[in-house]
């Protein structure tokens, strides 16, 4: 994690694109509300269109002919769906649910885990897995089992709208458009309005 705490990601944030190159992403910031911020903390200030630019560019360089995309239910799967589109690629994207695998399933159930529907042989799959944010890593994990119960793909490469940090597992994004800082009492949630547009809303707990 490499952003500043209580006054949001400076200008310019990095983002790693294979883990060997660097580009910056002017779109991330932090505003102040007049009014004041919430709870004595900066307004975050996330362009999910930017990002998502970002994003596309990053996976159309991991992408090879065998590549296929599958989301996380549901932000992730709404990436997936309209990359799946901009990048040309045939067929249909999958979408993947982490509620079985989940290692607080005895608590959560299935009540908003979606479902995985994965319309390709995983069998030597070269696949890439988007999410909308990466957080404690154990959505990954889940993710990685249930994707295990399908077949044996030849690789799984994990691409990000945003990294914001708090892993609690070794997991890291080949691929992620931002790195912001957020306190555990908050959350980021992506949103898509009815024109297939994005925006992140900053959500207390």
């Amino acid at each position: 994690m490499s952003t500043q705490s209580d006054a949001g990601p400076p200008q310019g944030a990095k983002a790693p694109l294979g883990g060997s190159e660097d580009t910056k992403v002017p779109s991330v910031g932090a505003q102040q509300n007049d009014a004041g911020p919430p709870q004595g903390m900066g307004a975050l200030f996330l362009d999910a269109e930017a990002l998502y630019r970002e994003l596309l560019r990053g996976v159309r360089g991991l992408c090879t002919s065998q590549t296929r995309l599958v989301g996380i239910t549901s932000g992730g799967a709404w990436l997936a769906e309209r990359l799946q589109k901009d990048l040309q690629l045939p067929g249909d994207a999958g979408a993947i649910s982490s509620a079985m695998h989940r290692d607080d399933f005895s608590k959560r159930g299935l009540s908003a885990g979606g479902q995985t529907v994965l319309p390709f042989d995983v069998n030597g799959a070269e696949i890439i897995v988007l999410d909308d944010v990466l957080y404690t890593g154990r959505t990954i994990r889940a993710v990685l089992n249930e994707l295990f119960d399908y077949g044996r793909p030849a690789s799984v490469k994990l691409a990000v709208l945003v990294d914001r940090g708090g892993r609690e597992l070794p997991v890291q994004a080949d691929f992620a458009a931002a790195r912001v800082f957020l306190p555990a009492a908050q959350s980021l949630a992506l949103a898509r309005d009815a024109a297939g547009g994005f925006s992140f809303h900053v959500e207390g707990h």
